[in-house]
């Protein structure tokens, strides 16, 4: 299965090394299938709803550029680009430069 990014951006570690960050997009809640496939899900544990373009939105920061399935996602899933980017953001010192 092919996944979807939907931005990428890159970002300095410890002020000196370029490295990749993305956003991709989900047709399901990616933690909530985690925790269902573990067995880990809470009583009456529902998934997020998705947003108004049929997905949930994640950045990934170690396996940003990757394309296939399994991935890792770095943040939880945000209804909203706009969301996924701030999360993203929140999570280095500096900036990111989207692409």
């Amino acid at each position: 299965m092919s996944l979807k990014i939907v931005l990428t951006g890159t970002w300095l570690y410890d002020g000196i090394v370029e490295k990749p960050v993305d956003i991709i997009a989900l047709e399901y809640d990616w933690w909530y299938s985690l925790a269902a496939t573990d067995g880990q899900l809470e009583e009456d544990e529902k998934p997020l709803p998705l947003g108004q373009e049929g997905c949930l939105y994640y950045a990934r920061f170690q396996r940003a550029s990757t394309t296939s399935e399994p991935t890792w996602v770095d943040t939880h899933g945000h209804q909203q680009l706009a969301e996924a980017m701030k999360a993203a953001e929140e999570k280095v010192e500096g900036k990111i430069d989207w692409h």
